[in-house]
């Protein structure tokens, strides 16, 4: 089993940046992908980005690259994203998930656990 718990969220203004934490407990952390994923207001969930064991290989979402960056210190068992000049169609509950390997697609059946989320909200 892990645990994953999202922090970090909060309200701020177009333009601004804010940083995500994703805590993880309960099993090996450094050999699994960590992945975000978000879901806006009345919108599937959708990949944000992943990130693999050795934090070198990356993918993200058309919507947030050359903006976002993941990244994971695994001595903290702790993977992060942060998030630079965020728009108001950033705005959304964002999730941390587990990988069930060291690398995943962006398909959602392929991470095993999932963090309970955090909202994240850009002002116009």
């Amino acid at each position: 089993q892990v645990q994953l718990v999202e922090s970090g969220g909060g309200l701020v203004q177009a333009g601004g940046s804010l940083r995500l934490s994703c805590a993880a407990s309960g099993r090996t952390f450094s050999s699994i992908a960590m992945g975000w994923f978000r879901q806006a207001p009345g919108k599937a969930r959708e990949f944000v980005a992943i990130l693999n064991w050795s934090g070198i290989r990356t993918s993200y979402a058309d919507s947030v690259l050359g903006r976002f960056t993941i990244s994971r210190d695994n001595t903290k068992n702790t993977v992060y994203l942060q998030m630079n000049s965020l728009k108001p169609e950033d705005t959304a509950v964002y999730f941390c998930a587990a990988a069930r390997f060291d690398w995943a697609s962006r398909r959602e059946s392929d991470y095993d656990y999932w963090g309970q989320g955090t909202q994240v909200t850009v002002s116009s």
